[in-house]
This record gives structure tokens, sequence and C-alpha cells, in this order.
């Protein structure tokens, strides 16, 4: 296994943002806002893709479409995705300076990684604008990484497309595909690294596939953590991850085992 080069980790629900409460919330108010009331699990479904992605692939779900139709006396159209991607726009950019917060061993893990010359990447469904507050909020708290790049920085194509983690590998100077590791915390995230070429990581605690926020997981009981934790790891499995934390306190020991197995 050749030297890893670089991390490169998503945004909210992976570094920052624990069970990624910001785009749920968001999502929430905005089709709320046209009439209709989203189940968490539709909301989570396509979460980590470009944000208007999101809105569209929720609109085709068959309660959704079925919900537009009884409410709005017609199917939805494009111009609805537009709307609703607009509405969420704006609830989002209220709130995300308050969903800026390194999630628990973030902080300690990228030290380590760059105490061993590993530098840090990231990717994001988050727009331009939206990064604008997130990232100055991340860093006032500790965090922030060697590159970014969101969809508008590849001409919208983001996630499942591989482009934002090759922007990443050049801006970093990695040397090949085999010297980075993608991790994230949704479907879109495994799928992302995967088309890259890279080794796809997923992080179970605080992901939004877990779908709780930190308060929630930790008042659940042990029992109940691990059997959350359990449908987390069958969800990666599913995807096709690689490799799966529990937390980001593991990665520094997956990098030793992948570099001297």
């Amino acid at each position: 296994m050749a030297k890893i080069e670089a991390v490169i980790l998503d945004w909210a629900g992976t570094a920052v943002d624990f069970g990624s409460q910001a785009p749920v919330q968001a999502f929430v108010e905005s089709f709320r806002q046209f009439g209709i009331t989203p189940t968490p699990e539709e909301v989570r479904t396509p979460m980590g893709m470009l944000k208007w992605d999101h809105i569209h692939t929720m609109m085709q779900m068959p309660r959704i479409r079925q919900a537009w139709q009884e409410v709005h006396g017609s199917p939805w159209t494009l111009g609805d995705v537009e709307a609703v991607y607009r509405t969420s726009e704006r609830a989002i950019l209220k709130i995300l300076k308050d969903y800026a917060t390194p999630k628990p061993y973030v902080l300690e893990a990228v030290q380590r990684l760059r105490q061993r010359g590993i530098k840090i990447g990231s990717t994001t469904g988050y727009t331009d604008e939206m990064m604008a507050i997130v990232a100055p909020a991340a860093q006032a708290q500790g965090y922030a990484p060697d590159a970014m790049f969101t969809p508008d920085t590849v001409r919208g194509k983001g996630r499942p497309w591989p482009y934002m983690v090759f922007r990443n590998l050049e801006a970093l100077g990695v040397s090949s595909t085999a010297a980075a590791l993608k991790i994230g915390d949704t479907a879109a995230d495994i799928a992302e690294g995967k088309a890259a070429g890279l080794l796809s990581v997923g992080v179970v605690e605080g992901s939004s596939i877990m779908g709780l926020s930190q308060e929630e997981y930790e008042a659940l009981s042990p029992e109940e953590q691990d059997a959350c934790k359990a449908k987390v790891h069958h969800r990666y499995e599913e995807l096709g991850a690689d490799f799966i934390l529990e937390n980001m306190s593991e990665l520094d020991d997956l990098i030793f085992d992948l570099e001297h197995r």
C-alpha cells in the first residue's frame, strides 16, 4: 500500500455538524412552505448530493410526488424544483453559522494527520455561498482543511461525480489515487470516492445515515447505541464502503494499518 498523502473529508455530518442537522432543517422547512412535510428518511436518502439535485430526487419520491399533486392540483415541474431549492437555500443560509462545530475527535485526528505530513482536503454538497459561512465559522473553532472544493468549482458536477475529489488531489499535489482516502457520512460520499478511484470510508457516529443529533445519540442506552451503529454499518456495507470508522478517533489506526499491511 502506498503512503497516505491526503485525506479528503466531507463537511456536514463528517467533519462538522453532528448528524448533519443544518441541511435537514432547511429541506424540511422549504417543503413545508409548499404544503408538504417530508419524513426524515425522505430528506436524508439523497443527502450529500448537490442541493438542487437533492430536491429533484426528493420530488421524484412516490409519496412526495403524490402529495405535491394533491396539494397543488398538478404534477411538479422543474420550475417547482427550482422554487423549493431557492427556498431551502435562503433557509440554510440563515442557520449555517450555528452548525459548523467540529464533531468529536475531528480536531485531534487532523492534528495527528498533519504531524505525519498528511494533507487535508474537502468536498461538500454545499455551494460556494454556503461555504463562505461554514468555513470561517469552523476555522474559528479550529478546523480548516488545506483544500476545499464545492460543486460550484466543478461546473455543478458535484456528487456522485468524482471531480471535486480530482481537484483536491491536484491542489494538494497527491501522487496517485492510491495515496488518498475519501471519508464521508452519506451514500453520495461513498459513491464519490469510488467514482474517483479512492478507498472510500464511512463514519458511523454523527453521520447523516445515522440521522441523530449528538444529544439524541448520547441519550440512548449503550444497547440502543450499538443497535443504531449496527444499522449504519450494514448500510455502509451495502453501499460498498471499503472501510468503516466508528468515529474519527480510529482514523490514525486505519492509516497505519493501510501503510503497513
